[in-house]
């Protein structure tokens, strides 16, 4: 791994994303090498502000940890609102790396299940 390439963590501040991230600093990447991005200053749903983050930002890797998340109510009160927004995320971020050339990408995946109870 090239210490000096821009890496996008997506999902930086939650468990596994901030781990990596950890992890990355520990290995020797430097901090100003990282592409990190709070939900309130990207919304990975939005296709076109993705797309404008990888074609400025232009990072060789990308950790895809980011993803709607709740308690066990939440999951179980909105699970349609759950499985498409991460839908939209993966799809975007997956999309927008492709789009711009980025050499590796690593998608830690859910699974996000929708119940109907008239599916038996």
């Amino acid at each position: 791994m090239n210490k000096t390439s821009k890496i996008y963590v997506a999902g930086h501040r939650g468990m596994v994303g901030a781990a990596i991230v950890r992890q990355l600093l520990q290995s020797g990447v430097r901090s100003e090498c990282l592409v990190l991005k709070t939900h309130a200053g990207l919304d990975l749903t939005n296709q076109s502000a993705v797309q404008a983050l990888f074609a400025s930002e232009r990072p060789t890797q990308v950790y895809l940890a980011a993803a709607k998340v709740g308690g066990i109510h939440a999951n179980n009160t909105y699970p349609a609102d759950f499985i498409y927004q991460n839908l939209m995320i993966q799809a975007n971020v997956i999309d927008a790396a492709f789009q711009n050339g980025v050499q590796r990408l690593l998608f830690l995946g859910s699974r996000d299940t929708l119940k109907n109870p008239d599916i038996q």
